[in-house]
């Protein structure tokens, strides 16, 4: 069938508007309605009703734009911190605000995990985090790898979180359920200590293993800190 004069019209207008900021914002879209096709040039000129094609006169390839949409998501995640917050608020709102886009965009968060933008807003992160980790007395190769440890544990925590949305909802719900399932039927003699506390294995949330590990974060960062250099 052919299309209709005000389809022509958005088809060769979203085609002559096409910028890379355009396509990032498409691609983020796709990925906030949980779908996995964000990067794939097909879904994308759909979205945009442009040709496909076009998409690479602005990104080289697919991993390119992933990075690129990637990185405008952590910028996302930036913006929502609010200014003048002392270090440990600093983290805690950094890792709020990463969890909060990652599940918003999962297919991007997951995908992050394993990855480095090398881009600005990435840059941003890391300087954020490297300001916080001196502001609580680390320096030199300490405050290096003090601010690894932090990246690198939220970034493997928002992306499992994030990865498992991506399954559907019959996965997702048998492995929910399966700390008040398999997990109260272990033989105890087997495992004694599974069975000893599979009541309250049961009753750990999400919020409460997050909150755990960014508090172990700053935790160990405040330690080191006080610890004298050389001990």
């Amino acid at each position: 069938m052919p299309k209709s004069p005000a389809a022509k019209a958005r088809s060769k207008r979203a085609g002559s508007q096409l910028t890379p900021g355009a396509i990032i914002d498409a691609s983020l879209r796709i990925a906030a309605r949980g779908s996995e096709d964000a990067f794939t040039v097909r879904r994308l000129g759909e979205e945009l009703g442009a040709d496909p094609t076009a998409i690479y006169r602005h990104f080289r390839d697919k991993d390119e734009l992933l990075l690129s949409v990637a990185d405008h998501m952590l910028g996302e995640a930036l913006d929502a911190i609010p200014d003048g917050l002392g270090w440990k608020a600093r983290i805690r709102a950094l890792a709020d605000a990463s969890l909060a886009v990652a599940l918003k965009y999962p297919v991007v968060g997951s995908a992050m995990a394993s990855r480095t933008t090398r881009r600005s807003n990435e840059f941003r992160v890391v300087e954020l985090i490297l300001g916080a980790v001196r502001e609580a007395g680390l320096e030199g190769s300490e405050a290096a790898v003090h601010y690894r440890m932090i990246g690198d544990t939220l970034l493997a925590y928002v992306g499992q979180q994030a990865a498992f949305l991506l399954f559907d909802a019959d996965a997702r719900a048998a492995d929910d359920s399966a700390w008040n399932r398999e997990y109260r039927l272990v033989d105890a003699q087997r495992f004694p200590y599974i069975a000893g506390l599979s009541g309250e294995l049961a009753e750990v949330t999400d919020e409460q293993i997050f909150d755990a590990t960014v508090e172990a974060l700053i935790s160990t960062v405040e330690k080191r800190a006080a610890t004298p250099r050389g001990a």
